[in-house]
Order: C-alpha cells, then structure tokens, then sequence
C-alpha cells in the first residue's frame, strides 16, 4: 500500500523523499521529508514541536533549531511566507500545524461504506469515459514530453541543484550543558572545527575572530552569511554529561536559509577530538558534493589525548582568547599555565604547545626568554604535526633576527597549509610591507580581511601607503564595531597626524590610553592641549609614555621616535630607534623596528645617514 498523498498541487512521495508540481520534481533531505509526512497525519491540527522531534528523531539529541531548518526548508517548497501562511502554520511556543487538506493516494487511507457506495456509482461513468480518454492520449502525451524536457532544462540550468558552497562560516557552538563553565568546551570545538575545514584548499573559510562575534546573536542567517560574505554557514551546539560528549551540527544556505544536511555525534570525552574530526570530514563531504571543482577531504589525523591535558588545554584556549576583549594580561598568564599543565599531562600534544607559543606571543612587554619559549613551542609543535599552519606561521625569523627570506618561506608554507589562515596573511601582508613591497602586501591584506571580514586588516597598510581618507574611512567603521579597541583608536590618531587633524588626533591619543588603562596619563595630554597647543599636548605624551615605559608597563620605542620626528627633536627620536634596534628582541607594544622603512612619521629623517645606516643593520632595502 502506497504512503504517497497529495497536498494541493503537489505529489508527496515520501518513498522516494521528493515533492512534485507540474512536472517538475524536488528532493528533499530524509529528515525534512519525515517532517512533513508527520504533519500530513495530523493535518489541521497542531503538532508540538516535542512530538515532532520525538518522531522525526527518535532517541536522538537535537536543537529546535534542527526542526525550524526543516521547517523553513518546506516553506521555501511550497512557496509559503511565514508573515501570511497558507501551508504551514507556526503557532507560537507549541508547534506548527499543515492548513492544507491532505489527499491519499492509490487508498493509503480506508474508506467509509459512503464513500464505497459513491465510487462504485463512478464506476460505470469511468468505463464510458475510457474510449474518450484513448482518443486524447497522443495530446496528453506531447503535454508531457514537454513538460519533461522543461523540468529537465531547469535542471540543467541549476534551478533545482543544490547551491554550490565555496565559502563557509562556523558559528559558535551553543553551549548545552546547563553550565556556563562548559563556554570553554564549546568554544573549544567551535575552533577545532574553524581550524580543520580550512584545510580544504578551495574552499574559503572565515577566521574565529569574526565567527566568534556571532555568539548568542539575534540576527537572522542570511544576515550573517551577508555580513561574512559567505555561501554556507556551519552552527550546532554541544552537550557534555561527565565524560559522555554530543555535538551537533548542521550545514545550512546563507542567502536562501535553507538546511542543506544534520548530523549528531556522541562518545567518550577522551575521544572529542576524534569526534570533530567525524564533524568536519561530514561537512567536507558535503561541501565537496556541493562544490564545482574537485578537491581533496582534509587529510585529518585523529588527535586524541588524555582527558586531563585536554581540559587543560581547552581551559587554557578560552583564556588566551579572552585577552583584548576586555580582559588584560592576567589572562595570557592563566593561559599560560593551563598549556603547561596540558603539556605535563600528555608531552606529545602538539595543540597546547601552539597554545603555549600564542600565550607567549601576544605580552604587551616580552623578553628574549618569552621569543625563546614561542620559538621552543613552535618547533615541538610542528615535529609533532608537520602540517601545522599556526606553528609554521610562529617560526618566521622575529626582530631579533632579521631573515627576511627565511621569513617569506615560512609564511608562505604557513599559508600553503591552511589558505584561510588570516592571521598568517595579515603577517606576511606586514612582512612584505616592512621590506617595501606595497602592492603585494596589500593583496595579502585584502585577503586576509575576506576571511575575517569583522575585523580590520587594512588600515595599517592604506596608512603606510599614504591612502590616509581610505584608512580613516576603515577605521571609523571598524570602531563602531570595536569601540574599546584601542589599536584602532591609535593608528586613527596616526591618520588624524597626516591629514593635520589635530584635535581629532588629540582625541584618539587621549581614547587609546584611556582604553589601555592610563587613565591619568590621558588625562594630562587633554589638559595641556586645553590650556596650550597641539605641540604641547604631543610633547606631554611623550613624556607620560617615557614614564609607563620606564615602569615597564609598556615598550614602544618607535612610536616614541614618531612623536619627537613630528616635534623636529631629531635627536631624540633616532636615541628611541637605536633603543628599538638594540631590545629588538623585545615585543613591542606599538610599532616594532623593522617598521621604520615605511613609518610615514619617520619621513623628515629618511635622508640624514643615520636613518640609512639603521636600515641597513636592520637589513631593509634602502
């Protein structure tokens, strides 16, 4: 007995997971079309989204945001608005409820003695009727030759394919635990995914800097497939219950918010990473059948651990992450020690020793000893994964060792490795521009803003260029997003120089060290640019900054030398160069001393020889 049935215009063959209308034939995911054929059973009435879940997904852990996709997935099929449904329904907070009348077909359904009696009265005018019906099969036959060869022109066409991915945003996994202190684990997976889809060569992929923006955002998804510039979007969530892990993700259509494919995955703790990777060669799966050019699945190696280096090094992931967001440096420390206890715990867990090389990498004050340690990180890291874009990335040659083509190779690997790794882009961008190569540099610099579209990749290489209104016009955007952001607000206040804004660069210097915590320093410039002059107000800056830098509480030696180049104390600020040169294993909080050759404040001493000869001991073209 056949389950197909017809709703309206439309043929359901649940059998074969397609929907058809005037010769034109849809297939729709097995899930979607088991949503629908319950619907069907209880038609005109409503079904809580508990049983449909129940039904659809039997012993199976799955969001509402699972059933709301197959949902909208109908909708777009049946060509119904959700403001003015005709077809489906939503009755707020219980379910959702099929309007339309359900037919069956070949007697699916029983019927009543009534309804017997009627279709034996047809019989008879059906006999009589067939000789008229014979003399119009020819017609009838051409009418569907026709319709066939439109349905399949359509297809061809790409009307009804399914939408090619070539570029994806992982959303922040939700948390479903019930506890926030399982953020981490959550967030954790969310770049383990991040991470291992960038792997696919041809597809792009957005960095977690501005995935992770996204998190608990009310904004619909082609919004955000919009804002990212993306094809596909991967979200889920996770669940953890002692040492019993579930993830779930699901593949939907940016711009149509159509859900293309869903999956659960559940196992042991120690297991997760073997889990993602189940994640990530599923939605590679996908992806590739969706893709029109060929490529390889990520070559992904299980990564498995035991569980007490892998908490660590999640816990220690989430505060490394926190760092810059409103958080100061007391974070990178607790990072720091988780990755250490994750190290003790398993020696041979390549991700926490990136992890340890990050931590030590991003200290607004370093020493030799925080290069030696990232250094020592990153080569264990690689020698335990060869194919590690991120460790790659952290061995090109730092300011202590200017090897400008050693650095070139390996950022160039890095990148080879992992295409969407933007932060690795936005270095080489910088690299290349520190050595005078503009025009490459700002290829590298607008890719790596295509993949991390929420936040600013430009704007230093538009101001070394000169482009000071198109850099202004970046950063002021990008402060809207990032208000507290106080790299932005500084280099807004380098712009503001050039262009001979004074109170707008006033203003920015002010707000930068207000945002970094010197409150009593900012404090003073706005005073003495009150009472006296812009001079007066840049020449008290550099005095307060001399003082935080004498109390170690920050190390910019070359935005000092900026100041006194555009106060004409020259000799002041080739003294903060040379300091520059000489700590250059320092990290420095502002510009380090390979920036020099394109610093547009340094350009009043470019012709001294001094200047010249600290450019060829640096090792940059002249």
């Amino acid at each position: 007995m056949s389950n197909d049935f017809r709703i309206a215009a439309w043929l359901v063959e649940p059998g074969l997971n397609t929907v058809s209308r005037n010769g034109i034939t849809a297939h729709l995911e097995p899930k979607v079309m088991e949503v629908l054929a319950c619907l069907a059973r209880h038609a005109g009435k409503p079904v809580s989204k508990e049983e449909l879940l129940q039904t659809v997904w039997p012993n199976t852990f799955v969001t509402d945001d699972v059933l709301k996709r197959s949902i909208s997935e109908l909708r777009r099929l049946f060509e119904d608005d959700v403001r003015e449904s005709r077809v489906i329904q939503t009755i707020h907070k219980r379910g959702y409820r099929l309007l339309v009348p359900v037919e069956p077909i070949n007697g699916a359904q029983s019927t009543s003695p009534a309804q017997q009696s009627q279709e034996s009265r047809k019989v008879g005018r059906n006999w009589r009727m067939l000789a008229l019906l014979s003399g119009g099969l020819a017609a009838l036959l051409v009418i569907l030759l026709g319709a066939l060869y439109l349905s399949s022109k359509e297809r061809v066409s790409g009307k009804n394919a399914d939408p090619q991915i070539r570029s994806i945003a992982v959303l922040p996994l939700e948390n479903l635990s019930g506890d926030p202190g399982q953020e981490y684990f959550s967030d954790g997976m969310t770049d383990a995914l991040i991470t291992d889809l960038a792997q696919i060569s041809s597809l792009k992929v957005i960095s977690r800097t501005s995935s992770m923006q996204y998190k608990q955002t009310k904004k619909s998804l082609p919004e955000i497939g919009r804002e990212l510039g993306v094809d596909g979007i991967i979200e889920g969530a996770t669940q953890r219950s002692g040492d019993r892990v579930r993830i779930t993700a699901q593949l939907i259509h940016g711009s149509s918010d159509r859900h293309l494919w869903a999956s659960t995955y559940e196992g042991d703790f120690r297991d997760v990473f073997a889990l993602e990777r189940n994640v990530t060669e599923d939605i590679a799966r996908q992806v590739q059948a969706r893709l029109s050019t060929t490529d390889h699945r990520p070559a992904l190696q299980p990564r498995q651990t035991n569980p007490t280096a892998l908490e660590a090094y999640l816990q220690g992931n989430y505060h490394l992450n926190k760092f810059g967001r409103g958080s100061g440096v007391e974070e990178v420390r607790k990072a720091s020690d988780y990755f250490q206890q994750a190290i003790d715990a398993d020696p041979n867990f390549a991700l926490a020793y990136i992890g340890m090389g990050n931590a030590h990498g991003v200290l607004p004050v370093s020493s030799r000893e925080d290069w030696e340690i990232q250094r020592k990180a990153a080569e264990k890291a690689r020698a335990l994964d060869p194919n590690s874009s991120e460790a790659e990335a952290m061995l090109a040659p730092g300011p202590d060792n200017f090897d400008w083509s050693v650095a070139e190779q390996a950022y160039r690997k890095a990148i080879a490795l992992n295409p969407s790794n933007a932060q690795a882009r936005d270095d080489f961008c910088t690299l290349l521009a520190e050595g005078g190569r503009l025009d490459e540099a700002l290829q590298e610099c607008q890719i790596a803003q295509e993949l991390d579209p929420n936040n600013d990749h430009l704007s230093g290489i538009l101001y070394w260029r000169g482009e000071y209104d198109h850099a202004v016009a970046i950063l002021q955007m990008m402060v809207e997003r990032h208000p507290d952001d106080g790299g932005l607000h500084y280099l807004l206040f380098d712009c503001y120089v050039k262009k001979q804004n004074y109170k707008g660069a006033v203003d920015e210097l002010v707000k930068t060290l207000m945002l970094y915590g010197f409150s009593e320093a900012a404090g003073k410039i706005r005073h003495t640019f009150a009472i006296s002059s812009y001079r007066a107000a840049l020449l008290q800056s550099a005095k307060e900054v001399e003082h935080l830098q004498a109390n170690k509480q920050v190390y910019a030696p070359v935005n000092l030398a900026d100041v006194y180049a555009i106060l004409g104390d020259n000799d002041r600020a080739f003294y903060w160069l040379e300091q520059a040169y000489m700590h250059r294993e320092m990290i420095a909080t502002g510009e380090g001393a390979t920036f020099i050759g394109v610093d547009p404040m340094l350009a009043s001493l470019r012709s001294e020889p001094r200047f010249k000869d600290l450019v060829h001991r640096i090792g940059l073209p002249p």
